[in-house]
């Protein structure tokens, strides 16, 4: 009973808990990236996979520091940046072809 105590115990931790939060967002992107693929009967990237990812990431990230863990906190970073860089491609899209119409 002690090792599951222990186990769970960065839980209790605010940050532990936005952590958790974090990695719900962060599987919630499959769940609404597989929704609307079935709704429209064929693969598709709909743009809030990229906010759930940005999201889940930040604070899988918070969590990543505060537990000092490089591993986690690297591959975070870098997943972060690339969310981030997939939604401004999208609105600079989306601009341009609003200012062409």
């Amino acid at each position: 009973m002690n090792a599951l105590s222990t186990f769970f115990a960065p839980l209790m931790h605010p940050l532990g808990a936005l952590g958790l939060i974090g990695q719900c967002l962060f599987f919630s992107r499959f769940l609404l990236q597989w929704v609307v693929s079935e709704k429209r009967r064929e693969s598709t990237m709909p743009v809030g996979f990229w906010y759930l990812s940005l999201a889940g990431g930040v604070l899988v990230f918070s969590y990543a520091l505060w537990r000092r863990d490089p591993v986690i906190t690297l591959g975070q970073s870098v997943g972060i940046f690339v969310y981030t860089r997939n939604l401004v491609l999208i609105y600079r899209k989306r601009r341009a072809h609003a200012g062409s119409t």
